[in-house]
């Protein structure tokens, strides 16, 4: 196994939660028999963070409670990059627009040309970190994967069309959180879709957020609650 695979990736991943005061629902898809990291399982949309991520010009930026979360027991100046990928990859693999309408203040690089050609500049405020884990040794791939959860209030356009997805993700659609483990799910996927199911009608960002660490020594559940914000008179 070379390097870069076995490596630990970070990783955005994103959960869109519809309906949520009334019969919630989130969006999935199936991954291909062929993938080398879960395949044939149903998922939520993501994947791992590209080195053009940080550069990307947010419209507007995250809830600073994320940052903050986000930034404990994480390498410094990573929140831009991780909230960037996590629309990216949306728009990619499910060709719905997390962003605001606008202009690009400079000439989009090839992976965001579609997303810019629809008008759009993306914007992180609506995103909230709900949930990191990093993949057990001995996977095929690796992931240091933040969970952001977005209510489809946020998404532009129509819910309901795909068209302009990849074709990383088949069989697409909105999943009832209620029917959601009649599906094939990773161990991870029905951890995240029970604290979902707990939190879906908060609309709040969580006071603290639940990291599920994996390495070679053990697996533990710690709780990541970044610094104390600063108090204003």
């Amino acid at each position: 196994m070379s390097l870069e695979k076995s490596a630990i990736r970070n990783a955005s991943t994103v959960i869109v939660l519809r309906d949520r005061f009334d019969d919630p629902s989130i969006l999935m898809g199936q991954r291909g028999a062929a993938a080398a990291f879960m395949p044939n399982k149903f998922v939520f949309p993501g994947g791992a963070v590209d080195p053009e991520d940080a550069d990307i010009p947010l419209s507007a930026p995250l809830p600073e409670i994320c940052r903050n979360r986000l930034s404990h027991r994480s390498e410094k100046g990573l929140e831009n990059a991780l909230a960037t990928a996590a629309i990216r990859e949306l728009w990619e693999e499910t060709g719905l627009v997390l962003g605001q309408p606008g202009s690009w203040p400079d000439k989009p690089p090839k992976d965001w040309q579609a997303f810019a050609n629809m008008g759009f500049r993306p914007s992180a405020d609506a995103l909230q970190f709900v949930f990191r884990a990093v993949t057990p040794p001995g996977r095929p791939r690796r992931f240091d994967a933040r969970f952001f959860l977005v209510d489809s209030e946020a998404i532009q356009g129509d819910l309901d069309d795909f068209t302009h997805a990849s074709d990383e993700l088949s069989h697409l659609q909105w999943v009832k959180i209620r029917q959601a483990r009649e599906f094939d799910l990773p161990f991870i996927t029905e951890v995240v879709l029970a604290e979902i199911a707990e939190r879906a009608k908060d609309r709040n960002p969580p006071d603290s957020v639940p990291f599920f660490l994996n390495n070679e020594e053990a697996s533990l559940f710690l709780q990541l609650k970044g610094f104390s914000m600063p108090q204003h008179d």
